[in-house]
Formats: C-alpha cells, sequence, structure tokens
C-alpha cells in the first residue's frame, strides 16, 4: 500500500502541472483552483502528521523503565497470575528449550480483571523478566477523526518497538495496550469505521510476528472487559494466554499491605492482617490509597507514626469518602439515625457480631453508616445468605416506615443494593423461576420477582424490627449524643432490651 502511495504522489507531480498549463491555455481562472488544491494538500499533511504522532511521542514517555525497574516480587495480591505470566515469559527467555521441543513462543499475552489490580504493574514486570524494551500505550491513542490515522499509528508503534529494541541491543520488546477493547471491540459487519481499520491493522501486525524474527515482540493488552473483544483477537495464535487478575484475597491483601508500609513508620500496635480483613472486595490500588490515607491522617495529628485509627479512618474514607460539613436539621439526624439503626440490629439479628460501628456522621453522599467487622472471605452464597443482605439493605427504609410512616430519598441505595441481590439471586437460579436465562427476561418478568421477593422480605423485615422497637429507643439518644456507637456498645444495648 506504501508502494502505490508513492507512486501516486509520483504521478501527481507530472499530471498537476501539464492540467495547470492547459487550463491558462484555455483562458481559465486557475486561482480558485490552486487555492483548493493548497488546503487540500494542507489537511492531508496535518492528517499524515497525526499519524505519525504514535509511538514516538506515546512510547517515549512510557519507554523509561529503565531507571526504575519492577520486579515481579514488588507486585502484591496476584500469586497465580504471576506465575501464569512467568510461565508464559520463559518461552522468550528459554529460547533454546523451547526450541527443542517445538514450542511456538507467544505473540500476545491478554490481562483481564477489574480495574486497579494491577494489570500495568504486570506488563511492566514482564519487560523487566525479560530485558526487553517495554513501550506502552492506552487503546484511546488509537483512535481519531480521521481515516487511517489509527491503523497508522499501531504500524508505527511495532516498527517503534523494533528500532527501539535493536539499538538498544535487546532480543526483544513488550508493547503495552491498556484498554484494548477500544480499539478491539466486536465488530458489527461495518468495515469503513475507523476503529474497524486499526483492529484490522493490529490484527495483520500480530500475524506479522514470526517466532525466528529479531528483535521478537510480544504484545500484552489489559481489559476489564473481555467479552467486549472480538473473537478474531482473542483466538491462538494471536492472543494465545488469557490471564485473569482478579481481586486479592485475604493473604494477597495482606501482602499489599505490607508493600507499602515498608516506607512508612507504623506503630508497634497496628496489626495490619486486621486491616486486611477489615478491607474485604479491595483491589490493590485501593489498599495503597488505604495506606496513604492513613499516612495522612497520621501528619493531620502531627502523629510520628500511622496508628490503627488512622487506618481505619482510611478504610472508610476509600469506601465511602471524605466527612463532609453537611448541616442537617434535627428531625433529619434522627430520621438519619433510626435508619442506620435500622440496619444494625438487622445486622445483628441475621449475622451476629458483625457490627462494628454505627455512625452518624456525614461522609461523602452518606449522612449516616454501618460499618461491619471482617467475614471470612466467600465466594459461595447460599439463598439463606443473600436474603439476609436484602434484609440488612431493607432495615433502614423499614425503619423509617416504623417511626414516621413513610420512606425517604435515603433508601435509593439500599434499595439498589436489594435489587442488586435479587438479580444474582434469578441469575443463580436460587428463586422459584428456577434455571432461567436473564437476557430473555422482560422488564414485566423481573418487576415482579423484585416486587414478589423483596416485598415478601420487607415484611419479614419489619416484623423482626417491631420486636426490637426499645433498642431503638435505647440506642437514639446516646447515637445523637455521641454521633457513633461501637459494636460492643451496641450489642449490650440489643441484649438489654
Amino acid at each position: 500500500m506504501r508502494k502505490l502511495s508513492n507512486y501516486g504522489v509520483e504521478i501527481a507531480i507530472g499530471i498537476v502541472p501539464v492540467l495547470i498549463g492547459f487550463f491558462i491555455y484555455i483562458g481559465l481562472n486557475v486561482a480558485p483552483i490552486l487555492m483548493l488544491g493548497i488546503l487540500g494538500f494542507a489537511l492531508v499533511y496535518i492528517a499524515r502528521g497525526k499519524g505519525k504522532l504514535t509511538a514516538s511521542s506515546s512510547t517515549k514517555r512510557s519507554a523509561g523503565n529503565k531507571s526504575t525497574p519492577l520486579l515481579f516480587e514488588q507486585i502484591g495480591g496476584q500469586e497465580r497470575a504471576k506465575q501464569e505470566l512467568i510461565e508464559s515469559l520463559d518461552f522468550l527467555v528459554k529460547e533454546e528449550q523451547i526450541a527443542k521441543l517445538g514450542i511456538r513462543p507467544m505473540k500476545g499475552i491478554l490481562l483481564s480483571g477489574p480495574p486497579g489490580t494491577g494489570k500495568t504493574l504486570l506488563a511492566r514486570a514482564a519487560a523487566h523478566y525479560t530485558d526487553s524494551i517495554y513501550l506502552s500505550a492506552s487503546g484511546s491513542e488509537f483512535v481519531e477523526m480521521y481515516v487511517g490515522v489509527g491503523a497508522g499509528r499501531i504500524r508505527d508503534l511495532f516498527s517503534e518497538a523494533r528500532t527501539k529494541a535493536k539499538k538498544a541491543g535487546k532480543k526483544s520488546a513488550v508493547i503495552f495496550i491498556d484498554e484494548i477493547e477500544v480499539i478491539g471491540g466486536k465488530r458489527d459487519g461495518g468495515q469503513h469505521r475507523e476503529y474497524d481499520q486499526t483492529l484490522n491493522q493490529l490484527l495483520t501486525e500480530m500475524d506479522g510476528i514470526h517466532p525466528n524474527e529479531s528483535p521478537r515482540i510480544l504484545l500484552i493488552a489489559a481489559t476489564n472487559r473481555k467479552e467486549m473483544l472480538d473473537a478474531a483477537l482473542l483466538r491462538p495464535g494471536r492472543f494465545d494466554r488469557h490471564i485473569g487478575v482478579d481481586l486479592p484475597d485475604k493473604k494477597g491483601r495482606l501482602h499489599i499491605l505490607n508493600i507499602h508500609a515498608d516506607n512508612k513508620p507504623m506503630d508497634e500496635s497496628v496489626d495490619l492482617e486486621k486491616v486486611a480483613a477489615e478491607s474485604f472486595g479491595f483491589s490493590g490500588a485501593q489498599l495503597e490509597a488505604v495506606m496513604n490515607e492513613a499516612a495522612i491522617y497520621a501528619m493531620r495529628e502531627t502523629s510520628a507514626t500511622i496508628m490503627e485509627r488512622h487506618l481505619s479512618m482510611a478504610i472508610d474514607k476509600v469506601m465511602m469518602g471524605e466527612k463532609t460539613d453537611r448541616e442537617t436539621t434535627k428531625e433529619e439526624r434522627e430520621r438519619v439515625a433510626l435508619h442506620e439503626l435500622g440496619h444494625a440490629i438487622m445486622a445483628e439479628l441475621t449475622r451476629p457480631g458483625s457490627v462494628s460501628q454505627v455512625a452518624l456522621s456525614p461522609r461523602g453522599q452518606a449522612l449516616g453508616y454501618v460499618r461491619h467487622n471482617p467475614q471470612q472471605d466467600r465466594y459461595l452464597y447460599t439463598t439463606q445468605f443473600l436474603n439476609g443482605q436484602i434484609m440488612i439493605a431493607l432495615g433502614g427504609a423499614a425503619a423509617e416506615e416504623m417511626f414516621y410512616g413513610g420512606r425517604s430519598t435515603g433508601s435509593r441505595g439500599d434499595f439498589e443494593q436489594a435489587m442488586n441481590i435479587v438479580k444474582t439471586l434469578v441469575e443463580s437460579g436460587l428463586t422459584e423461576e428456577g434455571i432461567v436465562d436473564s437476557s430473555m427476561m422482560t422488564p414485566e418478568a423481573w418487576a415482579r420477582i423484585n416486587r414478589t421477593i423483596l416485598d415478601e422480605l420487607m415484611v419479614q423485615t419489619k416484623t423482626m424490627l417491631e420486636q426490637r422497637r426499645d433498642v431503638f429507643t435505647s440506642s437514639l439518644k446516646t447515637l445523637l449524643k455521641e454521633e457513633m456507637l461501637s459494636g460492643d456498645e451496641f450489642r449490650k444495648l440489643l441484649v438489654a432490651a
């Protein structure tokens, strides 16, 4: 294609002067034609220039990992993913062994998982492990309004990787593309869209990676929406390995916390294992933020070390946001207090000992919150457990109805949480509907299931809370005054009532 375009330029250089001379000979005013030609040339030049801004600009920024190499040991919470990735990278490192066994080196590795789990860090560590040149780009960098620009950037990215590897005397180069779904999304048959051409060019470049070439190219891509990727991109021979980078378990969270605690003055009383338990569902990025925010809280208090309360406040901030200065009326404060007490009572009834704290202080978008004690990490849920979670979510609205005869907008988030749990029940075949394809269900069917399950559980929740009405009255005064009840204090009031 490039040769044809070069011939086209040469042909144009020969034809254009002849045409202009002919137009002048017949007496035609060529000034407008010349102006249009100059304008068109300028637009083409700008478009081609944008296409060249590829890797040369983006990769120069991202290839600076020589001074700050990242080791796999510095990445916590992803032992399985690291092991699988290292096994894949050994095909680049142990060339003689794989040649004896006739193994074809991998062309691409796809890292998929939630945001903040360390996919970019794994790619950087992979480049260091294989002693490769490292270039990175985001999928959004390849999408432009000009047709062909994205494809040009893909070509230049691979060309830049080969050039840099040769200059540095490296045998291989690692290209990392984040958010690969932007250019690698499923095609719907239209072949003239810019990102379709970009994807086609990426497929062509991957097909052009040969086992015996030097330097060898390895493409690592990351996405948190693997289901959106085109099948042609996912097939063997392109992305040969698909590695899941999931949220860390308790052991992984503890490893990550220890890594980020190395450069911080931690108090001797701090138990990071407890922090790891309390941060269930946190990603690596969120755990790093917890340690950073805890250090900030220590600095605010001019504390020489990071205390356990700083970490507790940091977890709350990462989960719900910073404390706000919202001023509420007396009636609103009482309504919020009763609402949170409803959540807390239902939590203790369904999971005894689970409440860690009931707070009335506004934080983020919440005017109050209930914090729960760490539970053992769960990956399988029963109908009984999920129904209990729904009843905890409905406890706030049920308490408002008990004392005010109606609900408020404060229950909106609770209802969304409850309906998400109902969705999980339906998709897992744990309802009276049996095993169904949720995508085939109509909005009316969803509304009926939600109404049936939530109405039934709301009745049970109200009944259980009515039997503990005294707990509300005995706890409300203390909560309004102190703005906080510890789990132990709350359980004493619950037992006394």
